[in-house]
């Protein structure tokens, strides 16, 4: 089983309000790419994954007048992709949406959200007090996390989380000192929602169950100075105690300490240069890691010579400014 996860950058301005693909060559939201480029691109990056399962992170919008569900798969059915079912949790009003992408012929996939007393329902608000402050505080997640119980055609059924975390970026600042009450409030809040996940990943281990956390966290270890205000990342709080039963795994960590690994790319237009930077994860529970799982980054610079199609590096740079992560698994537990 091939499982991905892919933050498709303003997936909701490719379509129309009957959820259909514009397909026209007006500018799309990514700089200097048009609608049909981008499209045709995601079509072509989406057939290269070759997924059983797709997180799509930012998918298109789900409100009154539009379905992130229905969007979707218009999409697969133009690009004749094998995933041709698409679920959603809880939608949000951001127009970027956390849904799932699946092949029906290999899963069945159900929303099934958890609650407890220390982990609420993830579209509710959790308390929770930081070291320093004078008691607690309320946060909530403007994208709140997709969870599934995904069931194999073969092999046992599994949990599934899907994550876009708060961006630290203080989008906004006029000066110095905003910049920095703006971000450090951001990483308050992104700890917060990595607080809140790690005790639902807790809740779904001590039940016995298999568990998969993926998506965009929008954070690694030593990423940023504002780290030192909060003593840890937002992944290092994911991963939970290393060594232990209850860890979460994703070898990327790891490796970005001796290697330079990105899973996104961002264009600094004023500046004349590219960021890159490691964003997007797929954490496996230890009982996952019996199942002798491969990870692939899908970077435009190092894509595998075993992926023969044509200009897939190109068409990587032209659908997103993320790149997909993908995990191999063996053959799942009779």
């Amino acid at each position: 089983m091939r499982i991905a996860t892919y933050n498709v950058e303003w997936f909701n301005d490719l379509l129309d309000d009957s959820d259909r693909l514009l397909l026209d060559d007006k500018w799309s939201a990514r700089y200097n790419v048009t609608t049909r480029q981008q499209s045709d691109a995601l079509g072509t990056v989406f057939r290269a994954m070759d997924a059983d399962a797709v997180l799509v992170v930012e998918a298109p919008d789900h409100s009154k007048h539009r379905s992130t569900v229905k969007a979707l798969e218009h999409f697969a059915d133009h690009y004749r992709l094998r995933t041709s079912k698409a679920c959603i949790g809880f939608p949000n009003d951001t127009r970027q949406e956390i849904a799932l992408l699946y092949d029906p012929s290999k899963m069945s996939v159900r929303h099934a959200p958890m609650a407890s007393v220390t982990a609420p329902q993830f579209d509710q608000d959790i308390m929770i007090e930081f070291e320093g402050a004078e008691g607690e505080e309320s946060f909530t997640f403007s994208k709140p996390p997709l969870e599934l119980v995904v069931s194999p055609v073969k092999g046992t059924p599994f949990r599934l989380i899907g994550t876009h975390m708060k961006s630290k970026a203080p989008h906004g600042a006029s000066d110095i000192s905003e910049e920095v009450r703006i971000a450090l409030q951001n990483r308050r809040k992104q700890i917060a929602q990595a607080i809140w996940l790690r005790r639902r990943a807790d809740q779904v281990l001590a039940g016995g169950e298999d568990l998969i956390v993926l998506g965009d966290v929008n954070d690694g270890p030593g990423q940023d100075v504002y780290e030192a205000f909060v003593g840890q990342s937002s992944v290092d709080i994911l991963m939970g105690p290393v060594g232990s039963d209850a860890s979460l795994f994703d070898p990327s960590i790891a490796k970005s300490k001796t290697e330079s690994i990105s899973t996104a790319r961002f264009c600094k237009r004023e500046k004349n240069q590219y960021l890159d930077a490691l964003l997007d994860y797929i954490f496996v529970s230890q009982s996952m890691l019996e199942r002798n799982p491969k990870w692939t980054i899908l970077h435009p610079d190092a894509v595998g010579q075993d992926i023969d199609i044509p200009d897939l590096s190109e068409n990587l740079r032209l659908a997103s400014d993320h790149f997909p992560v993908l995990l191999q698994l063996g053959q799942m537990r009779p």
